[in-house]
C-alpha cells in the first residue's frame, strides 16, 4: 500500500503518493487545483490535477467519471496524456499528466499581439488533427477554448479537459463551452447538436489567433448571439425552422436585418486561405460547416497534413453508462473500477502493476474480495 504525503498549496491540502515530490502551484480552476511535481520514478516533471469533492453530488461524480473515462480511452499526440491516476484516502481524485508549460489563452495574453502566420497554421492543424481523433470516437468535446489548448516550447499542441465531452446527437443542455466560443445553435436552445459545435469553436479560436483578440466578446448569451448576427447575418429559414424555443425565435426575428459582412474586410492583411477556412467554419447552419477531414485537407493547413499520420479511434466507447443516471456512490464505484482497469493495463497493453499507489483504498471502499475478482 502506498504512502500518501500531505502538502498545503493555495489554501488547499493535496494528498499525493510519495512517488511525487516538490509540488508547486500552477493554477486553480472550477473543478480543482493543478500543480507541477517531480515524478521520482521517471525523474520527469509532471502536472497533477486534484479534482476536489469529486463525489459531492451525482452530477459532479458523473462529470468526474466522464473525464477519467475519456482520458483513459483517448490516446493521441494532440490530446493530453494521462500518466497516472489515484484516489487519496480522503477520496479526492488525482490525475497525473504531462506538464505542458503554457495554454493558448496565456500565450495570447502575454504577447498582446497575434502569433506569426506559420504558428497560427501549425496550431490550427494540430487542433483539427486532435479533433478528428475525438470525433472519430463519437465524442463531441463541447468545451474547446484557448485555455483548454496546451502548448509546449516546441509548439506541440494538446487538447485537454474532457469533463463536458458527450456522445454525438445525445440530448444536451445549452450551457457548455465558454460563451465566446459557443456555437449559435447552442444559444438557440437546440436540444440536439453535433460535431459542428466544436468546429465553430475552432473557428472562433482561429479568428482570435488572427486578430489577437476575441471575435465575439459577448457580455451574456443574448449579446453573444447579437454579435454573431451582426457579423454573419440572421440565420437562414432552414436553420430557424429547427429552433423549438419560441423565445429564441422571437428574439432573432426582432433583431434588425444585418447583411453578412465580408470576413476578408474584417481580417484585413490575414492570409486569404486562413480567411477562406474561417468562412467554412463560422457558418450559421451547422450542417454546412466544414468537418475535420476536409479541414485538414484545406490549403491553409495542407502543408502539414499527412493523412496516414492522422489516426482515428479504433475502439468503441460505452455511452450507455456515460449517459445513465446514478447516485454518487454508484459513480464512485465506477470511478474506482476505472482506476483499477487503468493500473491493470487495460488501456495500454501494459503488464498489470499489483502494487500500484492507492490499491488499499479500493479494498477499503469496495471490499478486498471484489477488488481481487476485478483486478
Amino acid at each position: 500500500m502506498a504512502n500518501f504525503v500531505k502538502t498545503e498549496l493555495m489554501g488547499t491540502t493535496l494528498e499525493t503518493t510519495d512517488r511525487y515530490s516538490d509540488l508547486k502551484p500552477r493554477g486553480l480552476g472550477a473543478s480543482g487545483i493543478i500543480c507541477s511535481a517531480t515524478d521520482t520514478t521517471s525523474k520527469e516533471t509532471v502536472a497533477i490535477k486534484k479534482i476536489m469533492n469529486p463525489f459531492a453530488t451525482s452530477g459532479v461524480a458523473k462529470r468526474t467519471y466522464r473525464e477519467v473515462h475519456m482520458l483513459c480511452n483517448l490516446r493521441h499526440d494532440n490530446l493530453i496524456n494521462l500518466r497516472d491516476i489515484f484516489i487519496s484516502p480522503s477520496e479526492d481524485v488525482y490525475l497525473v499528466t504531462d506538464l505542458v508549460q503554457m495554454d493558448l489563452h496565456h500565450l495570447l495574453q502575454s504577447t498582446k499581439k497575434p502569433p506569426e502566420g506559420q504558428f497560427i497554421q501549425f496550431f490550427t492543424y494540430q487542433i483539427l488533427r486532435g479533433l478528428k481523433f475525438i470525433h472519430s470516437a463519437g465524442v463531441i468535446h463541447r468545451d474547446l477554448k484557448p485555455s483548454n489548448i496546451l502548448i509546449n516550447e516546441n509548439c506541440d499542441l494538446k487538447i485537454c479537459d474532457f469533463g463536458l465531452a458527450r456522445e454525438k446527437d445525445e440530448q444536451m443542455t445549452g450551457y457548455v463551452t465558454t460563451r465566446y466560443y459557443r456555437a449559435p445553435e447552442v444559444m438557440l436552445t437546440w436540444q440536439r447538436y453535433t460535431y459542428a459545435v466544436d468546429i465553430w469553436s475552432v473557428g472562433c479560436i482561429l479568428a482570435e489567433l488572427l486578430r489577437g483578440q476575441v471575435l465575439f466578446p459577448g457580455k451574456d448569451h443574448v449579446h453573444q448571439l447579437t454579435l454573431i448576427i451582426e457579423l454573419l447575418g440572421k440565420p437562414p429559414k432552414e436553420v430557424m425552422d429547427t429552433v423549438y424555443s419560441k423565445n429564441a425565435l422571437d428574439f432573432v426575428e426582432g433583431l434588425p436585418d444585418h447583411k453578412p459582412k465580408s470576413l476578408a474586410s474584417v481580417f484585413k492583411g490575414a492570409d486569404p486561405q486562413a480567411v477562406d477556412l474561417l468562412e467554412k467554419m463560422l457558418v450559421l447552419d451547422p450542417a454546412k460547416r466544414i468537418n475535420t477531414e476536409d479541414g485538414l485537407a484545406h490549403p491553409y493547413v495542407a502543408m502539414y497534413s499527412e493523412p496516414e499520420d492522422e489516426p482515428i479511434f479504433d475502439k468503441q466507447i460505452d455511452w450507455s453508462l456515460l449517459e445513465s443516471e446514478k447516485s454518487e456512490d454508484e459513480w464512485k464505484t465506477h470511478i474506482y473500477f476505472e482506476v483499477l482497469r487503468y493500473h491493470r493495463g487495460a488501456y495500454n497493453g501494459e503488464v498489470p502493476d499489483d502494487s500500484f499507489e492507492g490499491k488499499g483504498n479500493f479494498e477499503g471502499w469496495l471490499g478486498k474480495e471484489m477488488v481481487s475478482e476485478t483486478y
